[in-house]
């Protein structure tokens, strides 16, 4: 297995070999995210004007170690189980607007303030494929 230059290099020729064009999209679109910020899944498929929900989920399931995965979240702003606590490091350490869970919230764990954090692509939505 090769490892990722700082350039890109062979790793990105081989990533791009790999995966299923709708895959590549739905990652190219996780990488233009702003730190803090989040897409929906829905959001993703919208803004590809491809597949839906559920397909983003699937790509981001099996292919979204790649890139900043915990930036494409669920639409309630629930966190992504099994992955909780990592997802939550990378919102604090970027500052993504959270709400914070009650004492009486199982496992008292915030949820993402959606209101706040989702990004609608701005100003690199034009453009975009």
């Amino acid at each position: 297995m090769s490892e990722q230059s700082p350039e890109g290099g062979r790793y990105e020729d081989e990533r791009a070999q790999a995966l299923p064009a709708y895959a590549e999209r739905v990652l190219d679109v996780a990488e233009l995210i702003p730190p803090g910020r989040v897409m929906t899944y829905g959001d993703v498929a919208e803004w590809l004007d491809e597949g839906g929900p559920r397909q983003v989920g699937r790509v981001m399931a099996l292919y979204g170690g790649a890139v900043p995965w915990w930036r494409v979240v669920r639409a309630d702003g629930v966190l992504l189980p099994g992955h909780e606590q990592r997802a939550l490091g990378h919102y604090r350490e970027e500052g993504t607007p959270l709400k914070e869970a009650s004492r009486a919230a199982e496992g008292h764990l915030p949820r993402l303030d959606m209101r706040r954090a989702r990004w609608d692509g701005g100003e690199r939505a034009e453009g975009h494929t």
